[in-house]
């Protein structure tokens, strides 16, 4: 059974993709600071499928100094990583002008630098195995751009920056790496945005609506699949085809 980390897994988007990998037979250690009800339920859902196992372990991503510790001892529990899903993020809205200097910083730190450092140390377990599968979640605004979400913005290009260049890095290595840009989902990060903005993000879409984890959890499976072995270094656009 092949080991995923997927990181920010208890809630949202991030627990839409583990339950979708471990109903597709992975073991999946989704790493959060705290369990919350919807996990635990999806726990012994899977636990009663038999197919894959959802895992949860505990972590506070933005404590970076501790995360080489941390990875060593999940290789140590579970065996080689197959695959990591930097999920876990900060959607904080705010003007630029007006945003808390910690804000902004709180906003880098944990979409920017946390999975760079933690894909840093379970790249070592991949190395050692031959084979791994690397999954930024970025978003369609690193490259269109939206009011409010300036610093936001600039945490998710730099993913798709890290993304292009790290693939080429370990490539040779037969590990992939390519990011996902979703559009606006339903997921808490979305809750900000009234009706009106989510219908009218639904009307410029090209489907004319919006899309949804599930959806964004499909494309996860498929890069971390078979059938994706000769697709590195790109961005997957999910977003219903509101940037087409």
């Amino acid at each position: 059974m092949r080991n995923v980390i997927v990181t920010g897994g208890s809630r949202g988007l991030g627990l839409a993709i583990s339950l979708a990998l471990a109903g597709e037979g992975y073991q999946v250690i989704a790493i959060a600071r705290s369990q919350t009800p919807e996990l635990l339920a999806g726990i012994e859902s899977a636990a009663k499928s038999g197919k894959g196992r959802l895992i949860f372990r505990a972590c506070d991503l933005s404590r970076t100094s501790a995360l080489g510790a941390f990875v060593g001892t999940l290789r140590k529990e579970f065996g080689p990583v197959y695959g990591l899903v930097n999920n876990a993020g900060l959607g904080t809205p705010g003007v630029l002008s007006m945003m808390p200097d910690e804000q902004v910083e709180a906003l880098v730190r944990l979409n920017t630098i946390s999975p760079v450092l933690i894909t840093k140390y379970v790249l070592r377990s991949m190395m050692v195995e031959g084979t791994g599968r690397i999954i930024n979640m970025a978003s369609v605004v690193a490259t269109t751009g939206y009011s409010g979400l300036a610093a936001y913005s600039a945490t998710k290009a730099a993913l798709l920056g890290f993304t292009r260049s790290l693939a080429r890095e370990v490539g040779p290595l037969n590990i992939t790496v390519n990011a996902i840009a979703p559009g606006f989902i339903d997921t808490e990060m979305t809750h900000t945005l009234d009706a009106g903005q989510r219908q009218k993000i639904a009307r410029r879409s090209a489907l004319q609506r919006l899309a949804g984890a599930d959806d964004v959890a499909g494309a996860v499976l498929y890069l971390l699949g078979d059938s994706a072995r000769n697709i590195t270094g790109v961005t997957l656009t999910v977003d219903a085809g509101n940037t087409a």
